[in-house]
């Protein structure tokens, strides 16, 4: 696949495939003409390599948990740092979560009477 065709595919700019290149976060091989060629599983590890940064990971912190993700080989260390990620995603979860909630008041308070407030905000979740 070329360059265009993942950034389309996984809803990301050229220029940010290139700076996870930069960061050995994804690799390419080139064509004849030197353009970018990458594999079909690249669409999937960006998604993912988005998701982590989503999360709040470093470039530094995904390029060292990618391989675990893909191999399931990990060290005592990897496995203390996975740990510690996750709870911190954890604890900002619940200080969105309560965010969530300070809103909801917020609009159940100013709704009009008879007006339906969805909890959840209409997303089903």
């Amino acid at each position: 696949m070329r360059i265009g065709e993942v950034a389309a595919a996984a809803g990301v700019s050229t220029r940010a495939l290139r700076y996870y290149e930069q960061q050995r976060l994804i690799t390419s091989s080139r064509s004849a003409g030197g353009q970018r060629l990458y594999t079909p599983d690249a669409v999937q590890r960006v998604r993912w390599i988005q998701a982590l940064y989503a999360a709040g990971l470093s470039s530094q912190t995904i390029a060292e948990f990618l391989p675990c993700a893909h191999t399931g080989v990990v060290t005592p260390e990897m496995v203390a740092r996975l740990r510690s990620e996750r709870a911190r995603i954890d604890h900002h979860m619940r200080e969105l979560a309560a965010t969530r909630a300070q809103l909801d008041a917020v609009l159940a308070a100013t709704c009009e009477p008879g007006t339906v407030w969805p909890a959840d905000g209409g997303s089903g979740t």
